[in-house]
């Protein structure tokens, strides 16, 4: 089965060095005649066979040995005489005289050095000899008593059971070159060695490592119920829980807010605004008013309890919810107040006044009413003008129920039924009542038009609702400030031409009033008061309204294309 393939050199058939001291043996040519070897010389031993006697397995038809002996057994009495045939031997090839001119050469190895120097192949190394040969022999049987065996031969295995000679100890001589006393190897009692062994760790570095262990398992045991607990938590998100639903929610908070935000301000001045019913014989309205005392006096406007006349019925409701009957105190159509009464009514809270004439434009202000009778709504918003000349009414024809108003503009949303309502500041003190809107289809409208908020409405100046509401408290009615003169309401131009004949056909200019005692002619033009441009007649009239009786004006009047200064103290009449 092997032919053709060449046979790989054991390492067990190198030759073996020779022995210090010994000369070596003769090269012999290959091509040389070889000798007859003389069967008188013994043979040699074989190369790797060990020395001394060769113990030899029975032969054949030879006597058997006695039993228990083996390759290590003493020979018992004369070995019998035993030849072999010639053919058994090959004959050993003599070694040639060495020839003292070659040099001595190391005798190339069997094999080709290995690649991966894997002992015993590495190269170099020492030559390692041969294993001998062993020839088991049957056991003997149980009981036998074993001769003396005799030391087994060099380089061979002692028997099973034999204990190992113990190597002497080091004398202290000089060891061979390398340092290291040379022992010949031997591959069958090698020690055995442990690749990659470590010395044991020191028990601080130990501890490190354990703290990291129980540390890396917190890390993972706290992923692993993250993992759990957001597959859990995401499940019952969408599954929408394992039992009843319940959304989460706020906690009750603290209700007060601070006083200069809209909330803080609704609340101090919704109890002091109160919601009117007006029913009469032919019309009936809803609007708003504020508490001006503990005697339970609340100002509205006129054109709100107009329906009522003097016959019809008022119904006042508080914030709170409580209900009273109300009566009318007084009421004037040319500045559009009116001012009711409630009685047996306890724990008022009457509103606060400011100052209009304090307001700036851009001042934050709150309004509050009750649009479409939808009560105590609030809306906010800012002061977007001041001294806006409105006019509003005027459904009878004759001119008495129109109002002129000097107004503030707010941009707060006003609808009908926020009229009469107040408009408040920062502080909740009043500073107009709400009366008008402008519509996006129509005119100046009074609070009964059914036109939403565009963001232009308009207030009475507080300064002015407070002097009528006294007087109307006190004597049931206004007064007006008055100039005396006729105003011609077909002309024009710019600023407030005096007629040339009154309503009636009599003077324009009434006799001993103050305009007569200014000076003033028919056809001079008023084109300022106070340094205030005036560009029609109702301007005009709304700039002396916007004052007291008995204020003193200071005008610029055109006459014959000339402009002369006047002053003039406002007279008084009787407001309807």
């Amino acid at each position: 089965m092997d032919e053709g393939k060449p046979t790989k050199a054991k390492w067990w058939s190198r030759p073996r060095p020779e022995a210090p001291g010994i000369a070596p043996a003769p090269q012999q040519d290959q091509h040389a005649p070889q000798a007859a070897p003389d069967p008188a010389q013994p043979s040699p031993p074989a190369a790797g066979a060990p020395h001394g006697p060769i113990p030899h397995a029975p032969i054949p038809g030879g006597p058997t040995p006695p039993v228990g002996t083996g390759f290590d057994a003493a020979p018992q009495g004369p070995a019998p005489e035993r030849t072999a045939p010639a053919e058994a031997l090959p004959p050993v090839p003599a070694r040639p005289a060495p020839d003292a001119a070659a040099p001595a050469e190391r005798p190339r190895p069997l094999h080709d050095p290995d690649p991966y120097s894997t002992p015993p192949y590495g190269e170099p190394g020492p030559w390692a000899p041969a294993p001998p040969v062993q020839h088991p022999v049957a056991t003997p049987a149980h009981g036998t008593a074993l001769p003396p065996t005799s030391p087994p031969p060099h380089g061979a295995t002692p028997p099973h059971g034999t204990q190992a000679p113990v190597p002497p100890p080091y004398d202290g001589s000089a060891p061979p070159r390398g340092g290291v006393p040379r022992q010949p190897y031997d591959p069958w009692n090698a020690p055995l060695q442990q690749t990659g062994s470590l010395p044991p760790e020191p028990p601080e570095k130990q501890r490190k490592r354990a703290r990291r262990v129980v540390v890396v398992g917190f890390v993972v045991i706290a992923l692993v119920a993250g993992g759990i607990g957001g597959a859990i938590g995401s499940y019952l998100e969408r599954n929408g829980g394992v039992g009843e639903i319940e959304l989460p929610q706020a906690g009750t908070e603290s209700k007060d807010r601070p006083k200069g935000s809209v909330a803080g301000i609704a609340s101090a001045a919704l109890p002091g605004v109160v919601t009117l019913h007006v029913s009469g014989d032919s019309a009936q309205g809803t609007g708003t008013g504020f508490v001006l005392d503990a005697k339970g006096h609340i100002l509205t406007n006129n054109h709100v309890v107009e329906p009522a006349g003097t016959g019809g019925e008022i119904t006042v409701t508080f914030s709170g919810g409580e209900t009273a009957k109300a009566e009318v105190i007084g009421r004037d159509s040319g500045y559009d107040l009116a001012v009711v009464k409630v009685s047996g009514v306890r724990g008022l809270h009457p509103l606060p006044l400011g100052n209009s004439e304090n307001v700036q434009v851009g001042d934050p202000v709150v309004a509050i009413g009750a649009p479409f009778d939808l009560e105590n709504t609030v809306t906010s918003g800012i002061i977007s003008a001041k001294e806006r000349p409105i006019t509003a009414g005027g459904e009878k024809g004759d001119g008495s129920d129109i109002s002129y108003v000097d107004a503030l503009q707010t941009d707060a949303p006003i609808n009908p039924g926020n009229s009469g309502g107040p408009l408040v500041d920062s502080k909740a003190r009043v500073v107009g009542i709400n009366s008008a809107i402008r519509s996006a289809d129509e005119g100046s409208e009074q609070g009964g038009g059914q036109a939403g908020s565009i963001g232009l409405g308009f207030a009475i100046p507080i300064n002015q609702g407070k002097r009528v509401a006294e007087e109307l408290i006190n004597f049931g009615k206004a007064t007006h400030p008055v100039i005396g003169v006729t105003l011609d309401t077909e002309f024009t131009g710019d600023g407030a031409r005096i007629a040339d004949k009154g309503r009636d056909g009599g003077p324009a200019v009434n006799a001993g009033g103050p305009g007569d005692r200014a000076g003033l002619k028919p056809g001079d033009v008023i084109t300022e008061v106070d340094g205030n441009a005036v560009h029609s007649s109702d301007e005009l009239i709304i700039k002396v309204r916007a004052h007291r009786p008995k204020d003193r004006l200071a005008l610029t009047v055109e006459r014959g294309g000339a402009d002369r200064e006047v002053t003039l103290v406002l007279g008084s009449a009787g407001g309807s």
